[in-house]
């Protein structure tokens, strides 16, 4: 089966959809940012009225896993997620 790759905008929307029901807030109060780092690896730095969070790689594989559930019907393994960094940041769930 091919593996599913999700674009850095998708990746986005999962950290907010993800981050929204955590906090129980409407989507358009989230923002993220993403970002790769030498020291730190993958990154999300997510503000919700006001505060900001940093997300870590962990935190954004689980968003992942929750928006490729819920709208592709893909279920996944935190293993079979891995990060890419080219011009923009992508995700590859090997399903």
């Amino acid at each position: 089966m091919n593996p599913l790759v999700l674009s850095m905008d998708e990746i986005i929307n999962a950290v907010c959809l993800h981050i929204a029901e955590r906090k129980s807030v409407r989507v358009q109060e989230v923002q993220v940012e993403l970002s790769w780092d030498e020291d730190t690896g993958y990154t999300a730095e997510v503000w919700v009225q006001g505060r900001s969070q940093y997300l870590v790689e962990s935190n954004l594989i689980e968003a992942i896993l929750r928006y490729a559930y819920s709208e592709y019907g893909v279920r996944a393994f935190p293993e079979s997620v891995r990060l890419e960094l080219d011009e923009e940041i992508t995700a590859v769930i090997a399903a």
